[in-house]
């Protein structure tokens, strides 16, 4: 008996398996998923790729250098979505409660089913309909909390289930790499390497206090997690389906320097918080209010992204499209639509290494000291902030 449960489910290299879906020539073959060839970004790979050791957010031309025969697709972000959606729809219409957690990762809250049906038959059950029903091979793990879950689901990889008994949670992930604990990259790997600390087992025995001098908070939260603690809680689904952002001056303006800097700092702050939710948007929407209080808006559609350099793009262009008056401005705004679940290297398609590097580290940056620690451009200002 469970006093918890909590069912992980995970597609395995999703994009990949959509892909092999539509055309079954691709099985069995070294796929990429990203960027063309030359300055581009592997967003998913497919196992057969790995082999050779590609994995995503590797630049594609050195992807291919390792796995030559590799063959590269661009990537359908619609076509993803459309797969997410199904799968949603059999989840939805099942589980008692379940969060989704990006495009193809699911957390399910099954505690007390055991009473009735069985928790470990039931999420057997569910994993073969969605494996029927939508062709795709998807891995699950199932334990007392999310954390040993999606753990439990990862090893299972590819196509694999794992069950994780009640109070054997500590010891199962105590032989596995700390690079196996979600949160812990590569940075922090090595600095754990370097410290000894390379298995689960030893990170659990070290004194929360040592890890929490060397790595401040999230070194506490290593030790719990090294030490199977986790007690969050599986926040139902709802699908968001906008961001937005405005600020209205307090003296009304002109200066064009002023307004293109409060566009840039509102677009990365809405592009932060889209990476930070594992959201992607289709819609971006700017608008702007008169000093005579007449509001007016334009928006554009756009392939599926959340890199900062491609929405300040649209929302600049927006934004000389839309202010033909020339006249005192009283407040601007910008809203991002059309969202849809994905992970960061979603928005990878168009992006350049440079450009997925230069984000990478502003978002570091914004996780340790807040969203408005770093900002491309220029631009302040005595401001109010709202929303639309």
């Amino acid at each position: 008996m469970f006093d918890r449960a909590i069912l992980h489910l995970d597609l395995d290299a999703f994009f990949v398996s959509v892909e092999c879906l539509h055309n079954d020539a691709l099985r069995g073959k070294p796929l990429i998923i990203g960027g063309q060839a030359g300055r581009g970004v592997v967003t998913c790979c497919s196992y057969e790729a790995r082999r050779f050791g590609v994995h995503a957010a590797m630049p594609v031309r050195m992807a291919l250098r390792l796995c030559p025969d590799a063959i590269v697709l661009r990537g359908d972000m619609e076509r993803y979505t459309e797969q997410s959606r199904l799968i949603t729809e059999i989840v939805e219409a099942e589980a008692p409660l379940f969060e989704k957690a990006s495009i193809d990762e699911f957390y399910l809250d099954l505690s007390g089913m055991d009473r009735y049906v069985g928790c470990w038959k039931w999420s057997k059950e569910l994993r073969e309909k969605i494996i029927r029903e939508s062709g795709l091979p998807i891995s699950m793990g199932l334990s007392v909390n999310k954390l040993i879950s999606k753990i439990g689901a990862g090893e299972a990889k590819p196509n694999g289930s794992q069950l994780v008994e009640t109070g054997m949670e500590k010891a199962y992930i105590a032989p596995l790499s700390t690079a196996k604990i979600p949160s812990i990259g590569k940075e922090t790997y090595r600095k754990l390497s370097f410290m000894g600390i390379r298995k689960v087992e030893t990170l659990a025995q070290v004194p929360p206090q040592l890890l929490e001098r060397q790595f401040g908070k999230h070194g506490r939260s290593m030790w719990k997690k090294a030490n199977a603690i986790d007690d969050s809680p599986v926040i139902p689904y709802h699908d968001r389906q906008s961001l937005s952002a405005e600020r209205t001056f307090q003296t009304d303006t002109i200066d064009m320097q002023e307004l293109h800097g409060q566009l840039t700092d509102l677009c990365m702050k809405l592009s932060f918080e889209l990476r930070q939710a594992q959201k992607l948007t289709s819609c971006v929407t700017v608008k702007i209010r008169y000093t005579d209080f007449n509001t007016y808006t334009r928006q554009s559609r756009i392939p599926y992204t959340a890199s900062d350099q491609v929405l300040l793009r649209h929302v600049r262009e927006l934004f000389d499209k839309l202010y033909e008056r020339r006249q005192l401005v009283r407040l601007i705004g910008i809203r991002f639509s059309g969202l849809v679940h994905g992970h960061t290297q979603l928005s990878l398609f168009d992006a350049s290494e440079e450009e997925v590097a230069l984000d990478q580290a502003l978002d570091q940056i914004r996780k340790r000291f807040g969203s408005g620690a770093v900002r491309r451009g220029s631009g302040a200002g005595d401001l109010r902030n709202g929303v639309f």
